[in-house]
């Protein structure tokens, strides 16, 4: 069957002499892993579409009994490069990356939470929004569109005690914003010091808490000062 679809490059490693696996968060599938053959040769260009952060069109032809898809085609939709200047927004942006290529699982299509992570990548491009809120509205995406959308009105799971909303001043108003999943309405109340932390923690605890092996994301340290500041 061949599949033609849009698809967010996650992660890319070598494989062999001069192919490269990568594996692709794409609208049709889900998460898929593709053998791209030949991609590090001289004479091939295609390396360059399998970056973290690429938006490309992908043709390969899918053989359910393949962990590895062979790529027949690809091309790019658009370029986010300017993220690439802004410091602050590209490890925002890979982080969202990793924490999609951890919690989705393979070859189950999320086309709406692909959407989503397009809209918030175009939007970190373009610098439309916050950073940190464009993060955290993502996470709450994630968390939606998974089956795990948080519960407001509860700070209490089995096992596990979240931090205390009305704590922060905003807190409250502003994440029920963000889990109304309007990328160009997102809150306009101020976000205190107490908020930042408040809401960081909040929504890295409960994707903890749904999803295993999160604690190991290399950049959550980073992150976690960025989004407090």
């Amino acid at each position: 069957m061949i599949i033609h679809t849009p698809a967010i490059v996650l992660k890319s490693f070598p494989y062999g002499d001069t192919s490269l696996i990568s594996r692709c968060f794409s609208k049709e599938q889900g998460k898929i892993s593709l053998i791209i053959k030949g991609a590090r040769s001289k004479k091939s260009n295609r390396a360059a579409h399998f970056q973290p952060l690429s938006y490309i069109n992908l043709i390969y032809n899918y053989k359910p009994q393949r962990e590895l898809q062979i790529l027949s085609k690809v091309n790019f939709i658009e370029y986010w490069s300017k993220i690439l200047n802004d410091l602050r927004s590209l490890t925002l942006s890979m982080a969202i990356i990793e924490l999609t290529e951890k919690t989705i699982t393979d070859e189950d299509p999320h086309p709406s939470l692909f959407s989503i992570l397009s809209d918030v990548l175009k939007a970190y491009n373009n610098k439309e929004s916050d950073p940190n809120l464009l993060f955290w509205f993502y996470e709450c995406a994630l968390l939606t569109h998974l089956g795990f959308k948080p519960d407001l009105e509860t700070n209490k799971l089995p096992g596990l005690v979240l931090p205390n909303l009305n704590e922060g001043p905003n807190s409250i108003p502003i994440l029920a914003s963000l889990l109304a999943e309007d990328i160009h309405h997102l809150p306009s109340e101020s976000i205190t010091k107490k908020d930042r932390m408040i809401i960081s923690e909040y929504l890295w605890l409960l994707l903890c808490y749904h999803f295993d092996g999160l604690q190991k994301v290399k950049s959550i340290s980073v992150i976690k000062k960025i989004l407090s500041e």
